[in-house]
């Protein structure tokens, strides 16, 4: 691929620059996982170009009727097909009332990611003005646990470069999923129960036909300068999405 680094090392993936056609193969490079459960390379902000979500947990599947003509005698009347879990990575960032998204950025600058093997994390990290003319630095890290392998951790740092800023946090989980590769185009949880208390959230899905059931849980924290910040969340829930909103006004300069 033309914009991955020629940086060579043995335990670490790096990409430089950003090409909204490659996406969905730096998705797919930049994947993490810890034998319990995997998660591609999504952004956590909003992206409203090429893309595909997906987190996934090990064992939990669906019998998916195949979709072939009668003349394949023999062919399976299913395929055990690995489900695309509730999406728990989630942080839509608003900076001065326009939402974050690289898709529609008027400029990106030092954009890199970095999956590094050894220490089982990614890293992101990249400068964009938006279009009302905010201009941000951002530095993101993504972390599944081997040792509790139900655990999975993300810091979503933002800089605001030149001016202060009204930065708005949307953190969430949502169980508002498909498989793109659905034979039938058909609906693969149910959504049991949601809620939130205090700075915590789920989501409890079950699968239909399997009954696995799966419960998404986040927790969301705000600092400012390393230091964290006394904040209560404003809070959206709905049958199959739980969201927190923290709003933080900041100088330019703090993060």
């Amino acid at each position: 691929m033309e914009n991955f680094s020629k940086r060579l090392d043995e335990w670490s993936i790096f990409e430089e620059g950003f090409d909204k056609e490659k996406q969905l193969i730096s998705e797919s490079i930049f994947s993490l996982g810890n034998a319990a459960m995997g998660q591609r390379a999504n952004f956590e902000e909003s992206y409203t170009g090429k893309t595909f979500r997906g987190s996934y947990i090990a064992g939990v599947y669906y019998p998916d009727r195949t979709k072939v003509g009668w003349w394949k005698n023999g062919y399976p009347e299913y395929f055990a097909k690995v489900l695309n879990a509730p999406n728990w990575i989630g942080i839509d960032i608003e900076i001065n009332g326009e939402n974050l998204d690289l898709n529609n950025a008027k400029e990106i600058s030092n954009f890199s990611r970095e999956l590094n093997m050894k220490e089982g994390f990614l890293k992101r990290s990249f400068e964009a003005e938006l279009q009302n003319g905010s201009r941000i630095k951002v530095n993101v890290i993504r972390f599944l646990s081997m040792k509790r392998d139900e655990l999975g951790a993300v810091r979503y740092e933002i800089t605001p470069i030149e001016n202060s800023a009204k930065i708005v946090f949307k953190s969430y989980v949502d169980a508002n999923i498909k498989n793109r590769d659905s034979n039938w185009d058909e609906i693969f949880w149910e959504v049991p129960d949601s809620g939130s208390k205090d700075d915590f959230g789920f989501v409890r899905t079950r699968t239909y036909k399997t009954n696995f059931e799966v419960m998404t849980y986040m927790q969301s924290s705000i600092f400012q300068n390393g230091k964290k910040l006394n904040l209560t969340a404003e809070k959206k829930i709905s049958e199959k999405k739980v969201s927190h909103f923290y709003t933080v006004e900041t100088e330019a300069g703090n993060s």
